[in-house]
């Protein structure tokens, strides 16, 4: 074909995508496919799934308890509690039901609050992977819910009704009798919006709790959708940097923020960040951010000038100098390991508390937490293996 006639095509072609895109943006600042766009609670991944039989999942028969959780707003969440490993393997062959030894295993054993991201279910196979390494190699139980409008729950997800689901789950922990300091809460990618606003919410009313893992973090959605690449390939907000204030549009639209920075001053708990560097879907650079946030109030500010071409040789000589400050107190303050081939570890202490970030070589964005030298670090830190910093409750 001659070029004369494949230009005409491309210009087609162009035009159609084009258009297609315009379209798409122009949804995104609707409620409904906005909602539909961040949550994407309509893929319930598996299919048909049969919440009442989590063996079918892959998890062993009468170790997982499924219920219906009701939240402060009277929705109904699918849910299931599954038994630590080792109060699971000293039972009697049949296993007795597992609801009988909901409040045994919350008194003898941390619990890991597990909040998942967006799409699919509690029973998708990323997710019951998860719950396999923190129940068998951190002897830990898990409370995995599906938020509203998820898997079988009731309702519409939103930013404070998630909020609500995270707080239900945590009152329904301590109403089985757990302590607030045996559970860790941990988020994955949309769950660590969550994770950090339940945090937040607990520090405010100065309850204690074990610590917040944030897997595969945000800093907050609008961020997040400046930085985020279609199938890790295609920029979804650059086009429109060359439409004046067209992303900024996007941005005043979205009714869902789940902006995790300014949670980050309220969370007093201990805290670990983790991220893989091949993480497609969320950047890890997004973690640095976060982590830094933690970091900031310890280090000496920076008096930016606003033109800097017009400092004199001595107003230089005073902001390098404040520069040269900082990277002093940062590298005082900061603890830092490098694991060969598995991960990059920073972390300080703030008052009494450490605040950690574990930047993983491998482990995609669905994936980050089932890996063993990840866990092995987990446990360490939040006493979950023996020889870790916080001996388990008794």
């Amino acid at each position: 074909m001659a070029i004369s006639n494949l230009l005409p095509s491309a210009r087609t072609a162009f035009a159609i995508w084009g258009g297609l895109y315009a379209i798409a943006i122009g949804l995104l600042t609707t409620p409904y496919f906005q909602r539909h766009t961040i949550y994407l609670n309509a893929l319930r991944f598996p299919w048909g799934a049969e919440y009442h039989l989590p063996h079918k999942y892959g998890l062993s028969p009468n170790k997982t308890f499924p219920f219906q959780l009701t939240t402060s707003d009277n929705e109904t969440l699918g849910s299931w509690f599954i038994l630590s490993d080792d109060l699971y393997q000293s039972l009697p062959v049949p296993a007795p039901n597992p609801e009988s030894l909901v409040s045994e295993a919350c008194r003898q054993y941390p619990t890991i609050l597990f909040l998942h991201g967006n799409a699919a279910t509690r029973a998708y196979s990323a997710r019951v992977q998860h719950y396999s390494a923190f129940t068998s190699r951190l002897h830990a139980n898990v409370l995995a819910i599906d938020y509203r409008g998820f898997a079988e729950s009731t309702g519409q997800p939103s930013e404070e009704g998630l909020i609500l689901d995270a707080r239900a789950a945590w009152d329904w922990l301590i109403e089985q009798g757990a302590k607030g300091t045996d559970i860790l809460i941990v988020g994955h990618s949309l769950g660590t919006g969550v994770s950090a606003n339940l945090a937040a919410q607990l520090s405010d009313e100065n309850i204690a709790y074990r610590g917040v893992v944030l897997m595969s973090p945000f800093s907050s959605i609008s961020e997040l959708l400046k930085t985020y690449n279609i199938f890790g390939l295609i920029p979804l907000m650059k086009p429109l940097h060359m439409i004046p204030y067209a992303a900024n549009a996007i941005t005043w639209a979205l009714a869902h923020k789940f902006d995790t920075l300014s949670a980050v001053p309220r969370i007093k708990g201990e805290v670990m960040i983790v991220h893989a560097e091949n993480d497609w879907d969320i950047p890890y650079e997004h973690s640095e951010v976060l982590f830094n946030a933690f970091l900031e109030k310890h280090l000496p500010a920076i008096d930016v000038p606003r033109t800097p071409s017009e400092l004199s040789n001595q107003d230089w000589s005073s902001f390098s100098a404040q520069i040269d400050q900082r990277k002093d107190a940062k590298s005082r303050l900061l603890r830092h390991t490098e694991i060969e081939h598995l991960a990059v570890v920073d972390e300080f202490t703030d008052s009494s508390r450490d605040v950690t970030l574990v930047l993983l070589r491998q482990g995609g964005h669905d994936y980050v937490g089932t890996q063993e030298g990840f866990q092995d670090i987990l446990g360490a830190k939040f006493g979950l293996v023996r020889g870790g910093k916080h001996a388990i409750k008794e």
